[in-house]
């Protein structure tokens, strides 16, 4: 009969044990983060996804930007156009998608580095401390680049911005200045002057009701009121961010885009709720595992000593 010291397990063998394990819960942990980043990713989802929708369909619920019209003279028309909203939203997406990789990632190798540290190493220990590390090191990463893209904004954004800028008063801003003196249609000045109303924080909608009207009469009386130039979406936005609802012809030309943005955007708010439902599930499931493993871990380790 063979003795029984061979059956039973060698120190060395729980030893390769011990970094299976580990192996296995840091990649439980990996994964755990990464579903909870899926789920955050999903919780901003909820905020943009209404804009990226619209601006796809070139819409948008709120004035963000100022159209202007092939009717403006010769100094507005030199300050350029600004990009349609669609545009602006990938520029935006962009930067976005740039910064939520690189300050993922990016945090990931801080981590690594400051384990390096012996004084963070054996904090590190902790799944807790190592994901609040995580954390403040993506916020920090994000911050960064934040700050690099308001950097790097556009020149011609920085004008527009500056020329419907006022604190009070409409008649502050520069483009209400500028159109007291300027020999435009009375429609054009109250297309740009309710653009810069509702383009306001918050919107100054008692600004823009008057200016909004006015269009809603020259529509209808005025027989040149398709040569200025007029964006029908731009008209759209205004009327709804005003009244609510479309009250033009003009404006109502764009109801099929809307409907469709609309159908898109109830889609999409469901798949998103659902995702981030499954992800919240999985990375609890996950972080439960890891640290079901990692208690394992440490009670095999202090067997050993």
């Amino acid at each position: 009969m063979p003795p029984l010291d061979e059956y039973a397990i060698q120190p060395q063998q729980l030893k390769t044990g011990v970094v299976a394990l580990q192996q296995r819960q840091k990649k439980l942990s990996f994964l755990a983060v990464l579903s909870m980043t899926v789920v955050l990713i999903s919780a901003i989802g909820f905020f943009i996804q209404q804009d990226v929708i619209y601006s796809f369909f070139g819409l948008s619920t709120e004035v963000q930007q100022l159209h202007m019209p092939a009717s403006v003279d010769a100094t507005l028309a030199n300050l350029g156009q600004q990009p349609d909203y669609f545009f602006s939203l990938l520029n935006w997406l962009g930067w976005l998608i740039l910064k939520l990789s690189v300050s993922f990632i990016g945090a990931f190798v801080l981590v690594h580095l400051l384990k390096k540290i012996r004084f963070f190493y054996i904090r590190f220990q902790s799944f807790v401390l190592k994901f609040v590390a995580w954390l403040l090191s993506f916020i920090l990463l994000w911050s960064a680049l934040s700050y690099v893209q308001h950097d790097r904004q556009d020149d011609t954004q920085q004008v527009y911005a500056k020329i419907v800028h006022y604190e009070k008063h409409i008649q502050e801003s520069e483009l209400a200045r500028y159109l007291q003196n300027a020999e435009m249609a009375a429609p054009v000045k109250a297309y740009l002057l309710a653009q810069t109303a509702l383009m306001h924080h918050p919107a100054d909608k008692d600004a823009a009701i008057p200016q909004v009207l006015t269009l809603v009469k020259a529509e209808q009386q005025d027989p040149q009121f398709l040569h200025y130039g007029f964006k029908p979406e731009q008209l759209w936005t205004m009327q709804q961010q005003v009244y609510g609802k479309a009250l033009t012809p003009m404006a109502q030309s764009v109801h099929k885009q809307v409907q469709q943005a609309q159908q898109l955007n109830t889609l999409v708010y469901y798949m998103n709720l659902a995702v981030m439902a499954l992800m919240l599930i999985l990375s609890a499931v996950l972080w439960f595992l890891s640290r079901h493993l990692q208690q394992r871990i440490l009670r095999i380790q202090q067997q050993l000593e």
